[in-house]
């Protein structure tokens, strides 16, 4: 019974912690270094988790699709990011769109979005 007191509490915090996306920040804010800015896989997931936060789309993390243009060793790649559809994520045919795009100063670690203006780039707060 004892067991029960302390484990059905953990759960239901751990529960929470995951359902609401605070874990994947905390994890984010522990892992996202300087040196991240230079890797695209770091620099994806830490943008995935930013343009969900500003709520710049209405899909699940796990439907964005990033593609970047450039690779590791370009200093200012532009990235579009792309909306899934179906197999998983909202929609029923399986498709991807082009949602907005994302300007990336790796050495000011800046990010421009054009997220509801469509050409016309804006900061992006991290």
């Amino acid at each position: 019974m004892r067991r029960l007191l302390v484990v059905i509490p953990a759960f239901l915090l751990m529960f929470i912690a995951v359902r609401t996306g605070v874990l994947d920040m905390s994890y984010d804010k522990i892992t996202f270094s300087k040196l991240s800015w230079f890797d695209n896989t770091a620099l994806v997931e830490h943008l995935r988790l930013a343009v969900v936060k500003d709520n710049l789309t209405d899909l699940p993390r796990n439907c964005l699709v990033f593609v970047v243009s450039g690779d590791a060793s370009d200093n200012t790649p532009t990235m579009d990011v792309l909306g899934r559809h179906g197999n998983g994520c909202p929609g029923t045919t399986a498709s991807a769109e082009k949602l907005f795009s994302l300007k990336i100063n790796r050495s000011e670690r800046t990010v421009q979005t054009d997220a509801g203006t469509p050409g016309a780039f804006h900061n992006l707060p991290l």
